[in-house]
C-alpha cells in the first residue's frame, strides 16, 4: 500500500465568482473543470501533475489564513511578484531568499495564503 500522488488540493472560498476572478485574472490560471451543484461549486485548475480546486460549499468549513497553504512554482519570480504588486494583491510576507529558493506569501480574497515560489538553480 502506498500513496501515488496528490489528487487535489481544496481551497474553501466564500464568494466563488470573486475567487474565480482572482485565481484566473490575477494568478493567470485556467479552469479545467467546473461543477455547480445544489450545495456546492467546485472549480478546478490543473497545475503540473495535480489539481488546485476552489470550492464554495455550505456544508464544509470555510477559509482560514491558518489552514492549508499551497506553494505555486513560477518561471519568473521577480516578474510574477511585480505583476501581483501592480494588481494590488495583499502580501503577508514580502519576497525573501532561503538559500534554496525565493518565496513571497500572498492572500486570496478570503485570506487564505498562497506562496509564490521559485527554486534556485
Amino acid at each position: 500500500m502506498k500513496i501515488k500522488e496528490i489528487a487535489f488540493i481544496r481551497y474553501p472560498v466564500l464568494d466563488i465568482a470573486r475567487s474565480r476572478d482572482f485565481y484566473e485574472s490575477i494568478l493567470g490560471l485556467k479552469a479545467t473543470s467546473v461543477y455547480e451543484g445544489k450545495h456546492s461549486t467546485w472549480i478546478e485548475y490543473n497545475i503540473g501533475g495535480t489539481v488546485l480546486a476552489i470550492v464554495a460549499d455550505k456544508d464544509m468549513p470555510g477559509p482560514t489564513a491558518e489552514g492549508v497553504c499551497v506553494a505555486l512554482e513560477v518561471d519568473n519570480f521577480d516578474g510574477f511578484v511585480s505583476a501581483l504588486k501592480k494588481k494590488k494583491v495583499k502580501f503577508f510576507q514580502k519576497p525573501f531568499e532561503t538559500g534554496v529558493c525565493r518565496m513571497a506569501v500572498i492572500s486570496d480574497p478570503d485570506g487564505s495564503r498562497i506562496v509564490i515560489h521559485k527554486r534556485n538553480k
